[in-house]
């Protein structure tokens, strides 16, 4: 099984943390990219500025919350991009809003999930993201890119 590349764009130090803590064991992921807000993550997978080597990731993991672009304008980005729609998006935000939840999905992410507050919780929750994206479900290839419109 081939290993996977992580994009996660969070703010929060301690989120970031929490985060590459409970991958860090991971067998299944080799590698965690951070950008720590809407126009770095753009510029990453656009893959210009000062991400112009950047690898492109199998797996986005996308606050909402961000400053310079929030993630919904993140998530267009990526959904409307034909380099990188194929990617899946996971939202991983502290909103449990309706309003920020419908919009996700409108946006195409492809799920949505309320961040837990105590920490055993949240790694517990980072956890099954990874058993479910990385070895129950099957990613799309990176190199295929169709256009089916």
């Amino acid at each position: 099984m081939k290993t996977k590349h992580i994009l996660l764009v969070e703010d929060n130090d301690g989120d970031i943390l929490l985060t590459k803590e409970a991958f860090e064991n991971s067998v299944l992921i080799r590698k965690i990219s951070v950008v720590k807000n809407g126009k770095d993550a753009i510029d990453f997978l656009s893959q210009i500025g000062s991400f112009l080597h950047a690898e492109l990731p199998d797996f986005v993991l996308l606050d909402i919350n961000l400053p310079k672009k929030n993630g919904h304008e993140v998530l267009k980005h990526i959904k409307t991009n034909p380099k990188t729609r194929h990617i899946p998006v996971t939202i991983f935000t502290t909103s449990s809003t309706p309003k920020d939840i419908n919009l996700a999905y409108e946006l195409h992410a492809n799920c949505y999930v309320t961040k837990p507050i105590d920490v055993k919780s949240f790694q517990d929750t980072l956890t099954q993201i990874e058993l479910f994206w990385f070895n129950l479900v099957q990613l799309p290839f990176p190199t295929q890119h169709h256009d089916y419109r």
